[in-house]
Order: structure tokens, then sequence, then C-alpha cells
């Protein structure tokens, strides 16, 4: 399925509630997978009880030659962002792992294209979801994140996005009206593979790297309270101002080994 109406991740407003640039780490204690060799990243996904109080309601390695169908391409220009565009073309599959791909495509007049893809058909209301990544190399926006079924914006829950680096990343809840946020940014080498994950309750939102805990929400009109979805997508914003540009120099992928998502157990 193609998208041609595609998520805006706007850059954030001034108007930010709070900008963490040190969170601490807490102890792995949440899910990071099981060491095999089979997969390319070294680990495969988390077991069917890996999280207390929740069971595993979906799960892919990208082991199959297509996209699952669950998945859905994105395509076009994205809303609010002139200068980025998505194809299909740039979402490849093989080998154990998805990857979008952003480079000067000439079937675009040489512009920067990339790829993005949602778990379009498994739109969840609080769960986990834990995403095994990593990435080639700096320049396009580079983002694991729940997105909003309905047609509003926000809310938003970005597990990790780069923005344009492969030494740092944040997470980030985007909330009300003004487009408010809560973010935390980590040094951490994006170029080996993480396990990133949320953990989405009426209460909180806990994000982990690795099974270990490195931001929360607790505010309750901070955490989204409707059916979201998963998306990973890489972006470019060749446009943007010095402060929040993400415009590649050369050919960058986001790889995706697996991804896992867990519902409260009844």
């Amino acid at each position: 399925m193609l998208l041609s109406a595609a998520p805006s991740l706007a850059a954030p407003q001034s108007n930010r509630a709070h900008d963490r640039h040190s969170t601490a780490l807490g102890k792995a204690v949440y899910p990071l997978g099981i060491p095999s060799r089979r997969e390319p990243s070294g680990l495969a996904p988390p077991g069917p009880r890996a999280l207390r109080g929740y069971v595993l309601s979906y799960r892919s390695n990208f082991h199959s030659p297509v996209l699952p169908s669950e998945w859905g391409k994105f395509a076009g220009i994205p809303s609010g962002d002139a200068g980025s565009e998505w194809a299909p073309s740039h979402v490849l599959t093989g080998g154990g792992v998805i990857r979008l791909t952003t480079y000067r495509d000439p079937k675009f007049g040489g512009h920067w294209v990339s790829g993005g893809m949602c778990l379009c058909k498994k739109g969840m209301l609080y769960g986990a979801i834990f995403v095994r990544s990593r990435v080639t190399g700096p320049g396009p926006d580079e983002a694991e994140l729940l997105w909003p079924v309905a047609p509003v914006w926000p809310p938003e829950v970005d597990l990790n996005e780069s923005a344009y680096s492969t030494h740092s990343t944040s997470w980030t809840v985007h909330y009300g009206s003004g487009n408010a946020f809560e973010q935390g940014t980590h040094h951490f080498n994006l170029e080996r593979w993480h396990t990133w994950g949320v953990i989405w309750t009426k209460k909180s939102l806990t994000f982990t790297m690795d099974g270990r805990e490195w931001g929360r929400i607790t505010n309750y009109g901070e955490i989204p309270h409707q059916p979201m979805t998963l998306d990973i997508d890489q972006q470019t914003r060749c446009n943007a101002p010095a402060s929040w540009s993400a415009c590649p120099k050369h050919q960058a992928t986001l790889q995706v080994n697996w991804v896992a998502e867990y519902r409260p157990a009844v």
C-alpha cells in the first residue's frame, strides 16, 4: 500500500516545555532481543513474554523478500516540508533487513529522495514497541515514531530521532495545539545496532535503548490517549534553518532488522 498523504515531522517550535540534554541511562531491565547468529544485528526479536504484564501481538524480522502486508510505504512530499520527498522504491527488502535509503535519485530530477514506511494496519492504543535498527551515515533525519491514526497533529512520540547525526539522538513527545514538547538527548554510536523502545500506558511513556530506560514522561496531559501507528522513515530538510537542517552529502541508509509489538495482558 502506498501513502500519498505522509506524515509531516515538523521542527519543534520555540515554546518547548523542557529539553533534557543529559538524560541518565537506567539499568538493562527491558526487552533487548535474543542472541541469534541468523539475524544481521546479532539479536532476534524478544520472546512472547519478554515484557512483564504484556503479550506479544506482532513481530517481524523481515526475512521475506517482500515487505509484509501490514506495512505501507510512504510516497510523495510531506505536508509542511516541501524540501522532502519519499518514494516506495527507496524502501528495500532482503537478507533480514529493511533498508530505507536516501540518495539523489535521477528519476526525481536528481533531488534527494528518502524511504519511509508505517505499520499502517496495526494501530494501537497503549502497549509497547521495540525496533532494532542502525544507520550507515549522517545527513537525513532518521526516526522511529508513533503517529496518530486520526488526521491530526500533534501528538507524536519519537522513540529515536537522529536529526542528521550518527553520534546522538533524542526521544521526544509532541503534545498540545501549540506544539509544546518534552525531549531528552543522549550520545550513542548510531552506526551500531540498537534496540529502541517505548512502553506506553495511560499514566506514562517510558523510553528504552538496549533494554535501559533513558527517558520517562508521567504528565497525563503530555501522553497521547488515542490510537497511534509505528512509522519508520528518513527525511531530508535541505531548505530548513541551519539549526534544524538535515541535508545529506552522501547516500545514507536506515537499516531495520526487526520490530516487536506488545499489548497489555488481559
